[in-house]
């Protein structure tokens, strides 16, 4: 074994410049902005949740509970009920007469088909507005006060009020007229509830209900003649069912919203004409009772309209921002459907080529190997490193172990081994990057293998990893790397993850030409090519995604061996597998930065600009980071939308990722009982990554600077070698 002890003059540990900027805010600048992210998306959601509540036709056939507490006056008497006083009143319309009304709406189609024909038979009506409607369609609400049409409040969000506390209900009254005061203009005193039928339908619940809304000053219109235009039962017998017997008035029940509302339109002409036939008057709710109340609907003040601005303005913007999550979710699943299928296709035919019977690189490949080992405190794991790589079977292999001024025993365990090919290489302090640049330096041939301190390699890994060489055009070679500790479930996690990532993606990218990264555990390089591509880089923190990058701007091709196989010591803990992976998605970022004028440039270079860059950009950070929304809105879906369909399309989803990992095992001949912990990683694991690569993301919009992690070694993976 050799020592040399180099004379460099110190430099300090690699701190790569940030992809975008340099400034340094502090790490509570960007839990703030993570959290602002979060609590906008948290809102959105709420509101949406809130102002989408889904609802029934407006009808309970039976009272939900005793009517004791019911007056017999309001039972027995008619469909507008005045609880403002002491002694509640109600009243029924006058003889011949009929008060139009609508529930549910507005709609941007059927409430203007409506006003249609109302307007052609000159015909007034009462609208009972849902306030969430009326903030999406703020215009329509507009058009039927405009149009001399009288509007009530049926809630903000139609749930059953009766099983709601009284700040809900008080929420439910107030937004509605919020949102009616901006849109249109006016207050109104008019409420009907929702579910509402006939007054001798009420419970004692709806009634304290009732007590409560005049307690506010309102007037409750239930109806007394249903056309039951909700079940779509026909023209006819719409027509027949909200026709009142003999001459006696009545507050009919119409929707111009709610569902399909063809009939209600077709029926409305006939019952009309059919009603002036027969000598009725139509009229609003108020006025058909002929009584003498307080005005019911008033112009609304600038506060109430200002107010309801605000209001109107946020449903939009949830709508406009839950609209386009809806959009990023289709085009992200069509994107990930597209990469799967593509997935399959080239990894099944890149496997099948490479292991056919008359597949070869070339003549077998005996050049002499330079192996370098760049090492900082790497005392567990460097001596079974070492010595599986002294125990290749290839057959002329130069070692060269860069020790980065380690502060622990490495230097002399590596010196302890006295192997004849290993020579030992002290250093000042100077980073991985700077190590690699130095054994490169030191090292005496023209194939050389980088490979990590803590990685084992198999016998024949260096002889199987340097054959693509024998094409002159293969310019770098990425090896198999596994995880060799899979005992907890983290590592077992990371154990599929490894598998995936390398049996499919490598075999995509090197089918598609643009691998984006040769890995620094077990990788070979042609020294012509690291002389092209300019050697390690020591401005990123992915400075193996950085070379790779470099040399395929340069034309060199850059090819994924699976026989050369090499195992590494995954992370143990969540927080070492955090700096890991947090390390790795930043220095990613930043290659991808450094390499953008690629995109611009001619030749290979261009190509891979335009082609490999926006493909890697697309595979592994888009696609990642928008990745939660199918969680997000899967969990939105499950409480608040069709819970079984949803489900259904997450399972489908699971189901696919289920199939991926068996191709992705099987093509790399690995026994698929781990595979029990895929379940629980997509839900689990995935969640982590997501948070690492949003920090990432954060890092590099905001400039900070972004340092070396050393991972603590446990040594697993080395124990089971010995």
């Amino acid at each position: 074994m050799t020592v040399y002890h180099s004379r460099r003059r110190p430099a300090p540990r690699q701190r790569p410049t940030p992809a975008t900027g340099s400034r340094r805010p502090s790490r509570l600048l960007r839990i703030l902005l993570v959290l602002f992210a979060v609590l906008v998306l948290g809102n959105v959601l709420l509101i949406e949740a809130y102002a989408n509540a889904s609802f029934a036709p407006d009808e309970r056939s039976t009272p939900s509970g005793g009517t004791s507490g019911v007056p017999g006056s309001v039972r027995d008497g008619g469909p507008v009920i005045d609880a403002t006083g002491s002694r509640p009143r109600s009243y029924r319309p006058a003889a011949k007469t009929i008060a139009l009304t609508f529930d549910d709406g507005p709609d941007p189609m059927w409430t203007p088909k409506v006003l249609e024909v109302l307007a052609r038979y000159r015909v007034p009506a009462t609208f009972f507005v849902i306030g969430s409607q009326v903030a999406r369609h703020p215009e329509v609400a507009h058009r039927i006060a405009a149009e001399g049409h009288e509007i009530g409040v049926h809630t903000f969000s139609h749930p059953d009020l009766a099983a709601l506390p009284e700040w809900r209900r008080n929420l439910e009254y107030s937004q509605t007229q919020m949102a009616i005061a901006y849109a249109a203009g006016v207050k109104t005193s008019l409420l009907r509830l929702s579910y509402s039928s006939s007054p001798d339908a009420l419970d004692q619940a709806d009634w304290q209900v009732v007590q409560q809304a005049g307690d506010l000053g309102y007037l409750t219109v239930l109806d007394d003649t249903d056309s039951r235009d909700w079940a779509r039962p026909g023209v006819d017998e719409i027509v027949r069912n909200a026709t009142p017997d003999g001459s006696r008035g009545a507050v009919v029940l119409m929707h111009d919203a709610g569902g399909d509302r063809t009939q209600t339109v077709a029926a409305l002409g006939p019952f009309i004409t059919q009603m002036q036939q027969r000598g009725y008057e139509f009229t609003t709710v108020s006025k058909a009772l002929r009584t003498a109340f307080t005005t019911p609907v008033n112009a609304a003040g600038h506060a109430d309209e200002v107010r309801g601005r605000g209001l109107v303005w946020t449903i939009q913007a949830a709508d406009a921002v839950m609209r386009g999550l809806w959009i990023i979710l289709i085009l992200i699943g069509a994107l990930t459907l597209m990469r799967t299928v593509l997935l399959f296709a080239v990894a099944l035919r890149h496997t099948r080529r490479r292991r056919a019977p008359d597949w070869s690189w070339g003549p077998p490949v005996t050049t002499p190997v330079s192996v370098i080992v760049p090492a900082y405190n790497e005392e567990a794991t460097i001596a079974a490193t070492v010595r599986t790589l002294a125990a290749s079977d290839y057959p002329e292999v130069e070692i060269v172990v860069v020790d980065d001024e380690s502060t622990d025993g490495t230097r002399s365990t590596v010196a302890a081994l006295d192997l004849p090919n290993v020579r030992l290489v002290s250093v000042p302090s100077g980073g991985k990057a700077t190590a690699l640049t130095t054994g490169i330096a030191l090292s005496t041939n023209d194939l050389v293998v980088m490979v990590d301190a803590d990685t084992i390699v198999e016998k024949d890994s260096l002889r199987e990893l340097v054959q693509p060489f024998a094409d002159p055009s293969v310019g770098a070679v990425a090896g198999n790397v596994k995880v060799g500790n899979r005992r907890g479930l983290l590592a077992r996690w990371q154990h599929i993850e490894y598998v995936i990532g390398f049996s499919l993606d490598r075999r995509l990218y090197d089918s598609l030409g643009c691998m984006p990264t040769v890995p620094g555990a077990l990788g070979a390089f042609r020294r012509q090519c690291l002389t092209h591509a300019g050697g390690v880089g020591v401005d990123t923190l992915a400075e193996d995604t950085d070379l790779t990058m470099a040399a395929l701007r340069r034309g060199w091709r850059v090819v994924y061996q699976d026989t050369a196989k090499a195992y590494t010591e995954a992370p143990a803990t969540l927080r070492q597998l955090w700096m890991q992976r947090y390390r790795w998605s930043y220095g990613t970022m930043q290659a991808m930065w450094k390499h953008r004028r690629a995109v611009i440039e001619r030749g290979p270079s261009g190509r891979f600009g335009r082609f490999g860059l926006p493909l890697i950009g697309l595979f592994s950070i888009v696609l990642p980071v928008f990745g939660p929304l199918l969680d997000l809105l899967t969990l939105y879906g499950t409480v608040f939308l069709d819970r079984w369909i949803t489900l259904a399309g997450w399972l489908a989803v699971m189901v696919l990722q289920a199939v991926t990992a068996i191709l992705a095992f099987r093509l790399d001949r690995e026994p698929l009982r781990p595979l029990w912990a895929l379940p629980l990683q997509q839900v689990v694991y995935r969640q982590i990554m997501y948070l690492v690569l949003l920090q990432s993301i954060v890092t590099a919009l905001t400039g900070r600077r972004l340092r070396w992690h050393k991972l603590r070694r446990t040594g697993a993976v080395a124990a089971d070698t010995a």
